[in-house]
């Protein structure tokens, strides 16, 4: 079956699956041969072609940074030496989901991609990294089994399953026998990354798409979404009495509308947490109406980052779920330079007894001026994201602050805790 035989897909409602995973049953996995009859054999283009498609089509990358991809792939050809491709599945936040479905259930895609991206920077290795003890490993073992013909050879890597090893310095890092920790840059990784050569590293989503523009074109991808900000994303959506929810949207989507179709609502609902613990909290009714895209996020204080929509459960303390997350990426941190070291700890602790009502006079000027004084001085974009994370709580819940500051911490100190803490692969 080639290509031109396989209608591409089209079908997007939020909540069902889309492009990415359509034909696809939840909770299952397809071997090539399945993927072929789903997608089609992958065109053979050369490297100039597929740069002007990625192009043309817009795509930014689904990482995080929403960089454009076509840029990063002509930096990294364009580099001296033999490039290196890396794929990013490292699912550093603990409340997205959204690249461990997508490994599982349509590993091919990504695997795709990795080629593609090759071809079109030049590279004659790639590698494919997850987190040590990833549920996902069985799946990709199986699939990459099938593809040991594949032009470029795609090693499967892993690294220690915390925040910052999800980190494109740390994962070069790594991949060059340090440890899995951010490094301080420049050189970036396009420059000299893996064994000192340029290396492109991109999340899988954002591969799994460049599968897909090779295949039907850059006009297909960009029919849907924003158009700064065209195409799908995955979402991770996820509320009180609910697993973790992937769901495929076009960008431009209001963030009411997916709640609404994950079967969630924002009735009694004081706020959502919008892009993970790099993110922000939003009040409910503008969140509700808030279009899923990055430069909506950035104008009001947020950032899209992971996909993540956690909505926070009716009665729920904001400000309790705020201090067992901040204490999380303090511990999380690499420690390796002074924000990290002194200052996540310091915010952490201060948004603790802020929580429980216990602190005194000296503790919210305290944590106002680490507030002002992290942002912008660490090793690595750790620091910033967890310093958004907190002072959009401060936002958000400004009356609940103001009773906790009194000594009468909410009912919703009580309740059972909603945002998911990872236990183990802490720091020591």
């Amino acid at each position: 079956m080639t290509a031109q035989t396989v209608a591409p897909p089209r079908r997007l409602e939020p909540g069902r699956s889309g492009r990415l995973l359509s034909g696809i049953d939840a909770g299952s996995s397809i071997n090539l041969a399945r993927h072929l009859e789903l997608w089609g054999a992958l065109p053979s283009l050369p490297a100039a072609a597929v740069l002007d498609m990625v192009e043309r089509s817009g795509l930014l990358g689904r990482g995080g940074a929403g960089f454009p991809t076509a840029r990063k792939l002509r930096s990294v050809a364009a580099g001296k030496g033999r490039p290196i491709v890396v794929a990013n599945g490292c699912e550093g936040e603990p409340a997205s989901a959204k690249d461990s479905v997508l490994l599982a259930r349509a590993p091919h895609l990504v695997l795709d991609g990795i080629q593609l991206a090759a071809r079109a920077v030049g590279a004659d290795r790639a590698h494919l990294v997850v987190h040590h003890g990833s549920a996902v490993l069985p799946w990709l073992r199986a699939a990459m089994a099938e593809r040991r013909h594949d032009p470029v050879a795609v090693t499967l890597e892993t690294v220690p399953a915390r925040y910052v090893a999800s980190e494109e310095s740390a994962i070069v890092s790594a991949l060059n026998g340090g440890e899995a920790v951010p490094m301080f840059t420049p050189p970036r990784p396009f420059e000299r990354g893996v064994d000192r050569r340029p290396t492109l590293i991109n999340n899988v989503e954002s591969l799994a798409h460049l599968a897909t523009i090779a295949r039907f074109g850059p006009e297909w991808f960009s029919e849907l979404g924003d158009p700064a900000q065209p195409g799908t994303t995955l979402v991770t959506v996820s509320g009180a009495g609910t697993d973790r929810r992937v769901a495929e949207v076009a960008t431009g989507t209001s963030i009411g509308r997916i709640v609404k179709a994950a079967g969630l609502t924002l009735t009694n609902c004081d706020a959502v947490l919008v892009g993970g613990y790099f993110g922000c909290w939003l009040p409910a009714k503008t969140a509700a109406r808030l279009p899923l895209t990055h430069q909506a996020l950035r104008e009001v204080g947020g950032a899209l980052g992971a996909g993540i929509i956690a909505v926070l459960p009716p009665g729920a303390c904001g400000l309790r779920e705020t201090a067992r997350v901040a204490s999380y990426l303090a511990v999380q941190s690499a420690r390796q330079c002074g924000p990290c070291l002194n200052g996540l700890p310091a915010i952490a602790d201060a948004m603790a007894a802020l929580a429980a009502g216990q602190w005194d006079e000296q503790t919210w000027p305290a944590l106002n001026r680490w507030l002002d004084v992290v942002p912008g001085r660490g090793a690595c974009r750790h620091p910033d994201g967890a310093v958004r994370f907190v002072a959009s709580a401060l936002s958000t819940f400004a009356s609940d602050v103001e009773m906790h500051r009194a000594g009468r911490p909410c009912a919703g100190t009580a309740s059972a805790p909603f945002l998911p803490i990872p236990t183990q692969h802490r720091w020591v």
